[in-house]
């Protein structure tokens, strides 16, 4: 109890800056304009900013173990056909719902919640197993969505589509900076402190203003409309994920950092990008959304009991 209390109370500043953005958008009454310019600001330059200077001097820190991937990834396949399995007897979906439904089971809030308490309770040792998890998640997990969805509509996908769909997320700021501040990093080269020093005061600010933002996004959602599949799915992200991700790592006998940051980032609520899939799928967009909301609000609770537990 004492160390679950200690976890607690590590994420609590982050959650509640969450809490702040939220209030914020309820009462300052700001045009949707403004969450639209902070979003851009924190994914296009601040995180960025952030990732590039820490991979940059990656080579200062451990080494990933890339056994990490098949841990995260592998977890993320079984707990896809799972959650298809689910929404199929539980709720009767066709097998684009239930693609969608699955996707909240595992596609995580890497970016926005995971990096900023990855470094508050794990450190930066712990940052570069996010970074790379980061780097395949949008790739792997949005093509394993398309063909989904594709298949149970049509019985085929097209592979342009999935071209497109990597090409996309490799121009990811977050992804570019990524790569770009590793390969910085191989040529064993040292920023000026011209450039360097305001690339650290940006990297600074990400963390604080994409909570923030994250719950100003949180402000645009209900929790009404499908409440049960709601619950179901932040229960399938929240509880299952983190397990099945444990037991792998624990299989594949993966170092202790490499396994608690996995953890954690599989026991982040799930990701806006869920919602952006119902939207373009065109199905799932009320309990989706009520899903994102919920599993927020929970994973406050449940991701520093994750927390509690491997410690």
């Amino acid at each position: 109890m004492d160390v679950f209390l200690h976890q607690f109370l590590l994420a609590l500043p982050l959650f509640s800056l969450i809490l702040v953005g939220y209030l914020t958008m309820r009462v300052s009454g700001w045009p949707a304009s403004v969450l639209d310019g902070l979003t851009r600001f924190a994914f296009n330059l601040a995180i960025p900013a952030m990732l590039f200077r820490l991979m940059g001097h990656s080579s200062d820190l451990p080494p990933v173990d890339w056994r990490l991937l098949i841990a995260f990834f592998g977890a993320c396949l079984i707990v896809f056909i799972l959650g298809r399995l689910l929404s199929w007897k539980l709720f009767a979906f066709d097998g684009a719902a239930q693609s969608v439904f699955a996707m909240g089971g595992i596609f995580n809030n890497c970016v926005m919640l995971g990096l900023p308490l990855t470094k508050l309770a794990l450190g930066d040792a712990a940052v570069p197993s996010v970074a790379l998890i980061i780097v395949f998640n949008a790739l792997i997990l949005w093509t394993l969505v398309s063909v989904s969805v594709e298949w149970a509509r049509h019985g085929s996908f097209s592979p342009r589509g999935l071209a497109r769909t990597a090409k996309g997320v490799l121009s990811n700021p977050i992804v570019a900076s990524i790569l770009g501040g590793t390969l910085f990093s191989l040529t064993g080269w040292t920023l000026p402190e011209l450039i360097d020093s305001p690339i650290a005061m940006l990297g600074e600010a990400a963390s604080p203003i994409a909570l923030i933002v994250l719950g100003m996004g949180l402000a645009e959602y209900g929790i009404r409309d499908g409440i049960r599949v709601s619950v179901t799915v932040s229960a399938l992200k929240l509880i299952v994920q983190p397990l099945v991700v444990w037991g792998l790592a624990w299989l594949l006998g993966l170092p202790e950092t490499e396994t608690r940051a996995a953890v954690l980032l599989a026991s982040m609520s799930i990701g806006a990008n869920v919602y952006l899939m119902s939207c373009q799928f065109k199905v799932l967009q009320g309990a989706m959304a009520g899903a994102l909301v919920l599993s927020t609000l929970l994973a406050s609770v449940t991701t520093p009991l994750v927390l509690a537990l491997m410690h």
